[in-house]
This record gives C-alpha cells, structure tokens and sequence, in this order.
C-alpha cells in the first residue's frame, strides 16, 4: 500500500460534470473532497469545454454547490480558444464569433474586432458552444471558411449532459461545418493539451493531477500533456469502458468517487512475470480475449487489476474488439 493518492501530487486538475456534479446536483461527498484539498495544501484548478459560461459564473455555480472557487481557478476553453487564435492572425484582425456572449467578450478583450457575418471578411472565424446557434450561423461560419478565415474551434465534444438527458454538443456543430467545407480546424480544449499546460501553469502546479470521468476528453487531454490521470468511475466512462481503451486513453489510476484522492492507492503487481496481475484481494490474468478476475465485479480492485493485465498483454495497441470478462468471488 502507497501514501495516500494525492500526496504524490502538488494539486489537482478536475473536470466539472461528472466529477463534481450531475445536471443540478452536486455529486454525493464531491464539494466535500475538494474542500479536503486545502487541508493538505494541495491546489485546484477546474478545467471546462464549456465555453458558454464566463470563468466567474461558472465559479459562482461551484460555490452554490459547497465547493471551493473562485473565478481564477476556472480555466475555459472560451479562453482557451482565443489563445489559440492569438497565434494564427494579428491583434485586430476581425473575427467571426460562433458561439456565446462570454465568447465574444473574451475575442474583444484579446484585441480582435468581432463581426458578425461572412460578408465582413473575417480573417478567422471562432466557434464554441451555445444552445442559441442556429443554421444561420453555422453557415456564416462555413462561407468566411471557405473564403479563407482561420478556423478555432474550442472544443470538440459530441455530446453535452443536460439535466433531460445527452444532447448534441459543439463537436457536432463543427463537424457540420467541417462537412460543408472539407476543412478542419484547430482545436483549443480539450483532449489537446494546451488547456491543461494552461491550467498547470496559471495554477502553479508542477505535478498536476488530472481527474475526470471522460476517457476520450480528460483522460486523453492529460496524458497528451504527459500528467497523471485519474478516472473517477462518477460519470460517462465505467471501468469497462477504460479497460478496453485505446492506449492513449487509458488512466493512470481508477477511482470510485473524489473521497479516493484521500485513501492509500493498492499496489498494483505482476505474479513473477505470468501477465497475471494483483490489486489487494484480486487477481486478473489473460487467456487470449478472455480477462479472467478473482474478485468481486463490483469492487473497483477487480478492474485495476483487470486493466492492469490487459493493458500489459496489449501495451502499443488496443484490439479492435473489446476483451470478455468474467468475475469469480
């Protein structure tokens, strides 16, 4: 058995929905951990795609849920997103915003000029979510993109968790565009790594730990941007779904629920180089696409060690298929 999980680590990097709430609703004993991280002098910075919302009234919502934060403790990929575009066109260049009134606002306070319709010339054109874009403004975007205008998108999420259930997120808005265009754009949030470089250094955070409960956004962003992940099993992704992941996008641990960043992290060892695997009482081994575990399916040991001897049997790359499973108590 180690230390307890965050000792390793100078603070955390957490995602919002899924992490720490649920549609309305803090998740259960979330606001109270990330409370906990104060006590042991560890940092916090939360990490969004949601580029709809300002950094102050996205910190005005977590502290209405009992969690600690404050605006500069929000890292958006709105801001992220202007960043980007910073590098591409000149201060002042004219920009095509698609997207929120918080997006726009954080254009202008870069030093573009924000207009509104291809027939302005954009130099580039800029693209977050907003449950207000319509198809006319998607097709403002796809004519100053094909007349030239650099494209940022700030980020690429398909879906979005509303409180009636999955709807569609800005990943498919841009690839409404895309299909219209035949171009790609650049994109600023995650799964790249520049919103976590970002949140790292604006945090004063050398050895960041990223939680979130998306494989293909937090995991893959943080390991992109060579951080220890942790999937937290209170969200999208199950540790089902992490143990038939891709190899860029597989975490670094697995945990139950934020409470975990505060318990010891069970060993994870291989029995005398046989590919089988232990994590406390359970043992995991592979029989071709088979992953056999002694231990209970409901125990999250069970799936440490399950991925453990997967990952191991598939290091470079993940099968096409994912493994079957079996559980014996």
């Amino acid at each position: 058995m180690t230390d307890r999980l965050i000792d390793a680590f100078d603070g955390v990097l957490s995602d919002l929905d899924g992490v720490v709430y649920a549609g309305p609703h803090a998740i259960p004993g979330a606001t109270e951990a990330l409370n906990r991280l104060g006590d042991y002098d560890k940092g916090l910075a939360y990490i969004t795609n949601n580029a709809s919302r300002s950094a102050e009234q996205v910190a005005e919502h977590l502290r209405s849920l009992g969690a600690p934060a404050t605006g500069a403790q929000v890292f958006g990929s709105a801001v992220a997103g202007v960043e980007l575009l910073a590098g591409q066109v000149a201060e002042g260049s004219s920009v095509l915003v698609v997207g929120s009134a918080t997006l726009a606002d954080a254009v202008r306070a870069q030093g573009f000029v924000v207009v509104d319709s291809a027939e302005n010339a954009p130099d580039a054109v800029i693209q977050g979510f907003s449950p207000t874009v319509g198809w006319k403004d998607l097709a403002e975007a796809a004519y100053a993109i094909a007349a030239g205008a650099v494209w940022v998108a700030t980020n690429t999420d398909m879906s979005i968790p509303q409180e009636r259930g999955i709807a569609p997120g800005n990943g498919t808005l841009v690839a409404a565009v895309s299909s219209a265009t035949g171009a790609t754009p650049l994109v600023a949030g995650k799964p790249e790594a520049a919103l976590f470089e970002t949140a790292a250094r604006h945090s004063g955070l050398e050895r960041a730990l990223v939680v979130g409960d998306r494989l293909d956004t937090d995991i893959l962003g943080g390991n992109r941007a060579g951080m220890a992940t942790v999937l937290v099993l209170t969200g999208v992704d199950s540790a089902r779904s992490a143990l038939s992941a891709p190899v860029d996008e597989r975490p670094t641990f697995l945990i139950d629920d934020l409470g975990d960043l505060f318990e010891a992290y069970p060993e994870i060892a291989s029995v005398d180089g046989s590919g089988t695997y232990t994590c406390g009482s359970a043992t995991a081994g592979v029989v071709g696409s088979e992953v056999s575990v002694q231990g209970e399916e409901d125990a999250v040991d069970s799936w440490r060690a399950a991925c453990a001897a997967w990952w191991a049997t598939h290091p470079r790359t993940a099968p096409g298929t994912a493994p079957t499973i079996s559980f014996t108590a």
